[in-house]
Order: structure tokens, then C-alpha cells, then sequence
């Protein structure tokens, strides 16, 4: 039995494309510096969650959401014309809050390094 479900394959086939749709077709400088790190597509295929970041910040600024959201429309009609489904999944924006994570970890442990080496330099 393929454990690949459906959901997971129109998940990458949405962030193929919407990917595509940034870099080629959405003129809004505000989203022009965006990331899209993941979908998760429910079972049902109604709703989409894609997650995004902004390269070089560690949160998500009001004018990103604001660029998301003026987009929205126009990605989900590009998608339908590109992806063959009965309906289109709604797409909800989400911030992954794993890579500000992941960033302030590789902050501590370089804080970490830096006093190790300090107490190496006074011995």
C-alpha cells in the first residue's frame, strides 16, 4: 500500500507552483523577498496551508501579510488553471516559526563558543 497520500501530492504540487507564480508572475515588492518552506494540504483537499518566511528577518512584518493577502485571489486562479483538481484549495498563509527558531539556536551556541573561547584565552 502507498503510505504517499494524495493530500501530500497536491501539497507539492501546489508549492511547485506557487513558488513558480512568486519568482515569475506577482509584482508586489512587499512579498518579493518570501520563502514558500512547506504545504499541508488536508485530507479533504479544501484547504491549504502554506508556510513562508522572509529571508534575513525572524518575524513576519504587517506588509508581507498585507502582499499575501492581495495575492491570494490571483495565486489560487493561477492555480486552477495549472493544477487539474475539481476545486481549488483555499490557501491560508502561515509564518514557519522553525527557521526564527532555528536562528536563534545557531545564536546561542555561537554565544556558547565565544565564551568558551574567552575562558580558553584567560587560562
Amino acid at each position: 500500500m502507498n503510505s504517499y497520500k494524495r493530500a501530500d501530492r497536491v501539497a507539492d504540487l501546489i508549492k511547485i507552483e506557487i513558488c513558480d507564480l512568486l519568482l515569475k508572475q506577482v509584482r508586489d515588492p512587499r512579498i518579493g523577498s518570501l520563502t514558500i518552506t512547506g504545504v499541508k494540504v488536508t485530507d479533504d483537499l479544501r484547504t491549504a496551508r502554506v508556510f513562508f518566511v522572509e529571508l534575513g528577518k525572524d518575524q513576519c512584518s504587517d506588509d508581507v501579510r498585507a502582499g499575501l493577502d492581495k495575492a491570494k485571489g490571483f495565486l489560487r486562479r493561477e492555480l486552477g488553471g495549472r493544477l487539474r483538481l475539481r476545486a481549488v484549495p483555499e490557501l491560508l498563509f502561515s509564518y514557519d516559526t522553525s527557521f526564527a527558531y532555528g536562528s536563534r539556536i545557531e545564536r546561542l551556541i555561537a554565544d556558547i563558543h565565544r565564551e568558551e573561547e574567552a575562558h580558553a584565552s584567560e587560562d
